[in-house]
């Protein structure tokens, strides 16, 4: 299997499947809790992203496709030491892409501006074998965003559990980066 299947993997199983919770602002088209439809989110795949999609038929094939596309290319996943590329995917998933750019750039103190390119990887490559502090830093940034959230109160407890688990997951991971993709 690949990283991204290790990580596609984890992530479903962190997700979950269908839920429809008017409580989560994630379940309705607008983003916002009460406006909009409540078509709920499947594997991660939630109305406020995906407004036109039918939420509740999604297949896993369909997932799979949708985040390799929008979640792990966008990471540069397949450049990522494989720990990495697991929280990276994560949070991208659960948070955004362009907020896990961001938390990534941090932790290697460079430009924040939300893409992973050419400089964030130099950054990265530059850091070869401080892969467990960067993995720390990444998931710290990522806490406190998630515990400020409004919604924390509800769900931070799941979240917490996720963020915990995490690192566990990661450290099952054994690949290193582009060299895996090329297998």
């Amino acid at each position: 299997m690949s990283t991204f299947d290790d990580a596609f993997a984890v992530v479903l199983g962190n997700e979950g499947g269908y839920t429809d919770n008017p409580a989560d602002p994630g379940n309705w088209t607008s983003g916002h809790c009460g406006t909009g439809q409540c078509r709920g989110t499947n594997w991660g795949i939630s109305a406020a992203a995906y407004p036109n999609l039918d939420i509740r038929t999604l297949t896993q094939a369909d997932v799979a496709a949708i985040y390799r596309r929008d979640y792990w290319e966008p990471v540069a996943g397949d450049h990522l030491p494989a720990p990495l590329a697991l929280l990276a995917f994560d949070a991208a998933v659960n948070n955004g892409v362009s907020r896990a750019a961001r938390w990534l750039q941090a932790a290697l103190g460079v430009a924040q501006d939300g893409e992973i390119g050419p400089k964030t990887l130099a950054a990265l490559a530059a850091r070869a074998g401080d892969g467990a502090t960067l993995c720390a830093e990444f998931l710290a940034l990522r806490l406190i965003f998630m515990a400020a959230l409004p919604t924390w109160s509800r769900f931070g407890a799941g979240w917490a559990r996720r963020l915990c688990h995490l690192p566990f997951e990661a450290m099952t991971f054994t690949s290193s980066g582009p060299e895996q993709a090329e297998q």
